[in-house]
């Protein structure tokens, strides 16, 4: 049975992750407490808003600690979805310079239109194109769409850590992954078959 621990900080609305986790097979148990997440297979960290406003919401409840203990010391293996992909980041620039997790090295920078026809924030479905072979992605065609709203993306240090690619505004990181910490810019919760095979995968690592 593969308990996931869906981390609540008061960035998301949990219950569309939390029905996808369940739908997939999962059973999650959305929580800011210590003993539900030491005691998952599986963490989620989902979020909508700024860098800055996620950062201070996990240290203001301890979450850093917690999480750094279960996924970095524990090996415990890790989704972060949007602002939770982000928050990866050494550090984010979003409502001024903010240190993040630094589990994953690089910076997280506002997405620059590249045309009229470029719009921030990117919402909609877009194309992810997979830049290396990884457990997530296993059995999605090579050219998915998935469901994206951001205005900020993952400028990753080492090409290594990078998953995949989405080409919007010249191009940006829609995914990464080191080891068992895995980070998506799209939300798969939200983008049908492909997102719940994703989940599906996520819960097989």
């Amino acid at each position: 049975m593969k308990t996931v621990a869906v981390i609540d900080y008061g960035m998301c609305n949990l219950d569309s992750v939390k029905r996808a986790v369940e739908e997939c097979g999962g059973v999650p148990v959305v929580t800011d407490r210590a003993e539900a997440i030491e005691t998952a297979t599986h963490i989620v960290l989902p979020g909508v808003g700024s860098f800055r406003d996620g950062m201070h919401n996990l240290k203001q409840r301890s979450l850093d600690i917690i999480l750094r203990e279960q996924v970095v010391a524990r090996h415990i293996p890790f989704l972060g979805i949007c602002l939770g992909m982000q928050m990866l980041a050494t550090k984010g620039w979003e409502g001024g310079e903010t240190e993040g997790l630094g589990w994953i090295d690089g910076e997280v920078k506002k997405l620059e239109p590249t045309g009229a026809d470029r719009r921030i924030p990117h919402i909609g479905w877009d194309e992810v194109i997979v830049a290396r072979p990884s457990p997530l992605f296993a059995g999605l065609e090579q050219a998915r769409d998935f469901y994206f709203v951001h205005s900020y993306h993952f400028c990753c240090r080492n090409q290594s850590d990078v998953l995949a690619q989405t080409s919007y505004c010249g191009g940006f990181v829609s995914a990464v992954g080191r080891g068992h910490v895995f980070g998506v810019q799209f939300h798969p919760e939200k983008s049908q078959r492909a997102g719940f095979q994703m989940l599906k995968n996520f819960l097989s690592v």
